[in-house]
């Protein structure tokens, strides 16, 4: 998924497979489980590919990876089935390219079969998700520093670009948040716009990013839209945990 994609992703993938299992998988012929849980495929998309891979129906918006909606164009106008989409996402997931930055084995079963399933359902298609769908993520948590841990480390998918102890994440794309996060909030300019406290500083740059952006980074690296992906008391909870993590 993250080597660059142009035209037709499966008809480029399948006339550089060289082995059968690769033909087979392309062609939509590995799906173990036939039974996809759409819902759970968007929930782990958000959660730990929406940070490199644009998709829009999942509100993601990352630049790292391909974007998926274009990866697949072509393929819709072509009319290809979304059981053989379906079929090389799933083979990317658990083979990724070995000189690319995706990790090999992000999901695997039924996991990886739910995230296929979810980006053939939905890549290079117009309209929203509606329903289940639209509500996936989304859930009422306690606003404490524990659920804040989880949203952090799962849905909110925030440690796959962010580096924090208490989390046990590195990730590099945005700041390492155990060195800049309350360095950074207590600049006169974050002040400024973001609010004078910790919570303040904190609750402004998961719902509005770009307010102030910290040194070293630009517009375009973390996705602007949590305020729809996640609910009040996710962000809520969210603000706990790293409040009381950050000092």
């Amino acid at each position: 998924m993250v080597t660059t994609i142009r035209g037709s992703a499966l008809g480029r993938a399948a006339a550089l497979a060289c082995s059968a299992l690769a033909l087979l998988v392309v062609a939509g012929c590995a799906v173990k489980h036939p039974t996809a849980n759409l819902v759970n495929g968007k929930t782990l998309f958000v959660s730990k590919c929406g940070s490199c891979h644009t998709l829009d129906h999942a509100g993601t918006t990352g630049t790292i990876g391909p974007n998926l909606d274009d990866a697949f164009r072509q393929d819709r106008v072509d009319g290809v089935k979304s059981t053989s989409i379906q079929g090389l996402v799933d083979y990317w997931i658990r083979y990724p390219n070995t000189e690319g930055v995706m990790p090999a084995m992000l999901f695997d079963g039924q996991d990886a079969q739910d995230v296929a399933a979810y980006v053939a359902h939905v890549a290079a298609r117009p309209g929203v998700d509606t329903g289940a769908l639209a509500l996936a993520g989304q859930e009422k948590v306690p606003v404490t520093p524990a659920a804040g841990k989880a949203v952090f480390t799962g849905v909110g998918g925030c440690g796959s670009c962010h580096t924090l102890a208490a989390a046990g994440t590195t990730g590099t794309v945005g700041p390492n948040l155990d060195t800049r996060l309350a360095a950074d909030c207590k600049l006169p300019q974050s002040i400024k716009v973001r609010g004078a406290t910790l919570e303040e500083c904190i609750r402004t740059a998961i719902v509005n990013p770009y307010a102030f952006i910290p040194s070293g980074y630009a517009t375009g690296v973390m996705p602007n839209d949590f305020k729809q992906r996640l609910s009040p008391s996710q962000i809520d909870a969210l603000v706990a945990f790293l409040s009381s993590v950050v000092k």
